[in-house]
């Protein structure tokens, strides 16, 4: 019996086993046939705006090629929502140019947005938006359901028709800096449909008459197009407790239709105020002559539409105006002509070429003399920038006007295009005339190009330099735009010591300057009875060099004959500067000289600058009379050789001050 027992209880519990089993096992293949539905992400165009959907998280796809300028894009990592989705992505690094999945959400509105240049696309700057979004990858995120199709203001559902009430009120800023146009509608609420003047029909299209208005709000009011701030379905109480749904100088956008041009996405396309980060007053001088031909002019042309769009042109930003050259230059536009990129873009496709020779020098004058002007829109507080675009070769000397431009603050740019070839190279007027006139040798300010159909790419280079305010050296121009001439006193009463002292000196003073052939060139004469040329202004052209030459100057000894030095200075190392160069003379004497300096002084104050410095037993009326006037500004005097030192940064503060002071264009 007990076996019986034991006997049924194994069988009832294989039979459970086998139950559970089997229970099991049609659990799974109930799980294998019932497949989860799969997500499907919606894809979009490069010029789809992140304003334009409603949804507010969402994943998309986006195709190649968003890389494009004509997709606008605002702000950097933070995007104001009038920004391209797909081009945020490709500007924040999510994305590269061939597209694909992103992750997009919305966030609050932005009191400003700063443009900025990254992985190919130049964003914009904006003062503020209403909305605003951020990308990232195309992952989603734990817990949050995305939306397999996207919805869009601009939906023509007749749900959406029906439902007037659910729009959004958009309130007109008077200082908005969006709003392009404004047009005033009167509307008449004591009619059941909405009823407006021929004048009104034709700004709203006949999507107007789908319009009603509630009877508790049957009153006259007036309404204009405006967008910046988003309130609720109402904007707020008025002052009897009515719910005020409009306000004056307000529209009510209806998701429901697409209002007619007046009233489209294009009218409330927001102004730039400019980069900030790049406020430069900007010139270009552009080629217009006979031989670079209709085709290249056309190149040309779109080279600068190209840098107009990636600047991002504003009254806070660059500013940019342009002069065509040929057998004489004339301003296309100046620099408050137009004020922002668009403007500035469709103003270079009205240009004309005007054919004859590339009178380069010709055109740097006119732009030194004429172009950078407070009533052409020169600001003071931008650095001045010329960009000078020359195709093959100047047809007359560019040296020389480009020494004065930068001596008037201009930093100075060139772009040569298809340069001479060897057989050609007779022809030239200026060899290396590029070298010569840009700011720098250093290959920061200027750009070649081998062919015309290569220009393009000097855009993001070009913008990044006339951008690079640290590096527009050539507008502190007090120091590297003269020849220094200093003269030596080595009588026998300085003694071998403290003419060590006074080359030190020198040195001390050349550090201060900016050495090269372009810039500021130092030149020494030694001087007793008789007088030395140590080396001139065209000996060394670096700044290791001119101090390494100072450091070898011997000591001569003998009298002290200042007149006689002066004459020779002006002779043997003045004679040879540069023409329109500014002249510094600096004398270094110990004592009284032997001979009259009244005469030769007289004589250089009308062709240079004249500072003298008197030490020890220097007379200090003979300083006086050497120096320029006002001998204030230009004479100074020390009792001992060791207190040289001191005087090098008043010098220095002078010689920038009168700069300075000197009226300019």
């Amino acid at each position: 019996m007990g076996i019986a027992v034991l006997t049924m209880k194994a069988s009832v519990i294989e039979m459970f086993l086998v139950l559970l089993v089997t229970g099991i096992h049609s659990n799974k293949e109930m799980t294998k046939k019932i497949k989860r539905p799969k997500f499907t992400v919606p894809q979009i165009n490069c010029d789809v705006r992140a304003g334009k959907i409603i949804n507010p998280e969402f994943i998309v796809k986006c195709p190649a090629g968003c890389q494009d300028p004509r997709y606008h894009v605002y702000g950097t990592d933070v995007y104001a929502s009038y920004s391209s989705v797909c081009g945020a992505a490709v500007h924040s690094g999510v994305l590269d140019n061939s597209g694909g999945k992103i992750l997009v959400r919305k966030v609050a509105g932005q009191s400003g947005y700063k443009g900025s240049y990254s992985n190919g696309v130049q964003s914009l700057s904006l003062p503020r938006w209403r909305e605003s979004f951020v990308v990232s990858e195309g992952k989603p995120q734990k817990g949050v359901t995305y939306p397999s199709s996207l919805t869009y203001s601009s939906s023509k559902s007749p749900a959406a028709k029906a439902d007037f009430w659910s729009t959004t009120t958009y309130t007109n800023s008077q200082n908005s800096p969006y709003v392009t146009q404004h047009h005033t509608l009167e509307l008449n609420h004591s009619l059941s449909p909405l009823c407006v003047g021929p004048q009104a029909r034709g700004s709203f299209g006949t999507a107007a008459a789908a319009l009603r208005v509630p009877p508790s709000h049957r009153s006259q009011r007036k309404f204009s197009k405006g967008n910046v701030q988003p309130s609720g379905h109402e904007a707020g109480p008025r002052k009897g407790g009515e719910p005020e749904l409009w306000k004056p100088g307000s529209v009510l956008l209806d998701a429901g239709f697409v209002p007619k041009k007046e009233l489209s996405t294009q009218s409330l396309e927001p102004v730039s105020q400019g980069d900030p980060s790049c406020k430069v007053d900007l010139s270009f001088l552009i080629d217009g002559s006979a031989s670079i031909g209709k085709r290249r002019f056309r190149i040309q042309k779109q080279f600068l539409a190209d840098v107009a769009q990636a600047l991002d042109i504003g009254p806070a930003g660059p500013l940019m105006g342009i002069v065509q050259y040929g057998d004489n230059p004339v301003t296309q536009f100046n620099l408050k002509t137009h004020m922002n990129s668009r403007d500035v873009k469709t103003a270079i496709e009205k240009i004309t070429q005007r054919g004859g020779l590339s009178n380069v020098g010709r055109a740097i004058s006119f732009v030194t003399q004429n172009f950078f002007s407070k009533s052409n829109g020169n600001r003071g507080s931008a650095p001045n920038v010329a960009v000078v675009m020359v195709d093959g070769w100047p047809t007359d000397k560019v040296e020389e006007a480009s020494r004065f431009a930068r001596e008037s603050g201009i930093n100075i740019f060139f772009i040569t295009m298809e340069g001479a070839s060897e057989n050609e190279k007779q022809y030239v007027l200026e060899p290396n005339f590029a070298n010569k006139a840009v700011c720098r040798t250093n290959g920061f300010y200027s750009l070649s190009v081998q062919n015309w159909f290569s220009l393009h790419k000097t855009v993001q280079p070009l913008v990044k330099r006339v951008c690079d305010t640290d590096r527009l050296a050539c507008s502190k121009t007090c120091l590297n735009s003269a020849d220094i001439g200093f003269i030596i006193d080595g009588s026998s009463s300085v003694g071998t010591g403290n003419f060590r002292t006074v080359l030190q000196f020198v040195a001390n003073l050349s550090k201060e300057f900016e050495i090269s052939d372009t810039d500021t060139r130092i030149g020494a004469v030694q001087y007793t009875y008789e007088q030395r040329l140590e080396f001139g202004f065209d000996v060394y052209s670096t700044k290791p060099d001119v101090l390494n030459a100072i450091k070898r100057v011997g000591y001569w000894s003998g009298g002290t004959s200042t007149g006689a030095a002066i004459n020779y200075a002006l002779e043997q190392l003045f004679k040879k500067s540069k023409p329109n160069k500014r002249k510094l003379m600096i004398l270094i004497t110990d004592g009284r000289s032997y001979d009259d300096v009244r005469i030769p002084a007289m004589v250089a104050h009308h062709e240079v600058i004249t500072y003298a410095i008197g030490v020890a037993w220097a007379a200090q009326d003979e300083l006086e009379v050497i120096a320029t006037h006002p001998a204030r500004d230009h004479a100074f005097f020390v009792d001992e050789f060791d207190h040289l030192y001191k005087v090098v940064p008043k010098v220095i503060q002078n010689i920038c001050t009168e700069f300075n002071s000197r009226p300019r264009n």
